[in-house]
């Protein structure tokens, strides 16, 4: 019997703001230390633009880190897009300084005060529908291939930071015959199109729009039956991927290239379990294989004792800046 989203026992939170933090190393010690206090775990990524990532846990520790998220400089509104999942859906808990909240590479930016239209989910399926929008995914290729908008453009960009180049190489393609483009982005939670849309105003570019809580919170509003989504949406956990009403997808993931994986994928020659798949076969070494390997060995020994074989790490101290590599969830 399968049992209902709403009563799956773990809470599943995923967040972003952009709002100024003069000192983000103040804020990890002790957003950390409530975390682990609290059985939370997940990724939580600082940076002075803001805050990213996605946590979870049990509901009153979930919500407890939440208050203490909602206190922070700016983030007393922070919208929360909310799941169940039936297991929990990280190994750990990190609190990480970055850079950037999501890397795009862009610093003059302005997430906040210069962004596209946002549109609400229930409208969205208007915006698209119209033969005069470009509807663009801002995802990278790997989430692009296990679900998108019907008739979508997919970049096939394999890192955020490749998008700038992209547009900027199409973009006489899109302004052909003296065409003024309007273009529709979408991406997971939504922080990527608040850089992406922010990123084409910057290129001189004004109708453009952005699906505001991104594909997650279609996916949570939008009746099945009249959605355009096709396909599942990768997610960055345990559950590799959702489908409607944010029910866990059919996807898992290689523990190698971390590439979803079907059933035809698993059941392939090419695949090992922790070790390899179609995907990353032949770029893995020899001695790559053996070290996943012992890894798979580790992990499955761990499951037979009931602990985690990745356990909850000590915060680490924040690199100087030119050392700190950039990085983002959604």
């Amino acid at each position: 019997m399968t049992t209902p989203t709403d009563i799956l026992p773990f809470r599943v939170a995923a967040l972003y703001q952009f709002t100024p933090f003069a000192d983000p190393a103040a804020i990890q010690e002790p957003l950390a230390e409530l975390c682990e206090k609290s059985g939370i775990k997940g990724t939580l990524l600082l940076a002075s633009e803001g805050i990213n990532g996605t946590i979870a846990g049990g509901d009153a520790g979930v919500e407890a880190v939440l208050d203490h998220i909602r206190d922070l400089p700016g983030c007393n509104s922070i919208e929360i897009k909310e799941s169940r999942a039936p297991s929990m859906p990280f190994y750990r808990m990190k609190v990480r300084i970055k850079q950037e909240i999501v890397t795009m590479g862009q610093p003059d930016l302005d997430p906040v005060g210069d962004v596209g239209t946002y549109v609400a989910p229930h409208d969205w399926n208007a915006l698209i529908d119209d033969p005069d929008v470009i509807v663009i995914d801002t995802r990278n290729d790997y989430e692009v291939a296990i679900g998108t908008f019907a008739g979508a453009i997919d970049p096939k960009t394999s890192s955020f930071r490749d998008f700038p180049a992209w547009f900027r190489a199409r973009r006489s393609e899109f302004e052909a015959d003296g065409r003024t483009p309007k273009i529709a982005m979408f991406c997971t939670g939504g922080i990527r199109c608040e850089k992406s849309t922010a990123f084409l105003k910057s290129e001189g570019l004004d109708e453009v729009y952005h699906l505001k809580g991104g594909i997650l919170s279609y996916l949570e509003q939008v009746p099945e039956d009249e959605s355009r989504w096709e396909g599942e949406c990768f997610v960055f956990d345990e559950r590799v991927s959702v489908t409607h009403g944010l029910k866990p997808g059919s996807y898992q993931l290689c523990r190698a290239c971390r590439i979803p994986l079907t059933d035809a994928d698993m059941a392939s020659d090419l695949y090992q379990r922790g070790v390899t798949c179609p995907a990353c076969h032949g770029e893995r070494t020899a001695a790559q294989r053996a070290r996943y390997a012992e890894r798979q060995k580790q992990a499955l020994l761990a499951r037979q004792r009931g602990v985690g074989h990745i356990g909850v790490k000590p915060v680490k101290k924040p690199k100087p800046a030119s050392d700190t590599v950039s990085g983002g969830h959604d």
